[in-house]
């Protein structure tokens, strides 16, 4: 297999979280390699261009305090704060007129892209993903992007769970390892729900 997925017109490109504090090595929440993975998703977005498939971006948008963040109780450290350059896409990144969905708005945990949970009661809701996707006919989705072993995980897992035939190509995404082992676990719950992994 190659590191670039086949796309048709049924299909949608998720480019997950592709954002300066995940893909910078300056970044507030920096993924070890973040910044190599540009290169290879600009390919991934060219080649579903290319095909007719759809491209839909997501975005951590939090506010400047919320339960996800270390500092408020949370695992993480302060990341993607609406508004500031940590949230913005990276400069390389190839960004169209796609829907851009954002998630974690509210302080919510936004890990997944087509949902969103509150950190203290648990309580989920749907972001707008599933509503484009399904509108769009999509059949097959391909996930990309950061952190292979938190949100592009969490989308894979819910666009399985949701019916649609899921592919995550392992060369456009790179592991953020809170704790060591995470991205071999990330991928065998992956192939265990069913979803397609393109080593490489």
């Amino acid at each position: 297999m190659t590191a670039t997925p086949n796309f048709d017109e049924a299909t949608a490109l998720i480019v997950v979280d592709m954002q300066n504090d995940f893909a910078d090595p300056s970044g507030g929440l920096a993924v070890p390699g973040g910044e190599e993975v540009v290169d290879v998703v600009n390919d991934a977005i060219a080649a579903a261009r290319t095909a007719g498939a759809r491209v839909v971006y997501t975005q951590d948008w939090h506010p400047e305090s919320t339960p996800h963040f270390a500092k408020d109780g949370g695992d993480w450290p302060v990341h993607c704060v609406a508004g500031t350059w940590g949230a913005e896409f990276h400069p390389r990144l190839v960004v169209d007129d796609a829907p851009v969905v954002r998630k974690g708005v509210d302080g919510g945990d936004g890990y997944s892209g087509f949902s969103v949970r509150d950190p203290v009661s648990g309580e989920e809701s749907a972001t707008e993903l599933g509503r484009l996707l399904a509108q769009a006919g999509v059949r097959r989705v391909v996930v990309v992007g950061l952190a292979g072993d938190v949100c592009v995980k969490a989308t894979a897992l819910d666009a399985a769970e949701l019916g649609y035939e899921v592919t995550v190509p392992l060369a456009a995404t790179r592991m953020v390892e809170l704790s060591p082992g995470d991205g071999r676990t990330a991928v065998a719950e992956l192939t265990d729900a069913g979803v397609e992994v393109i080593e490489g």
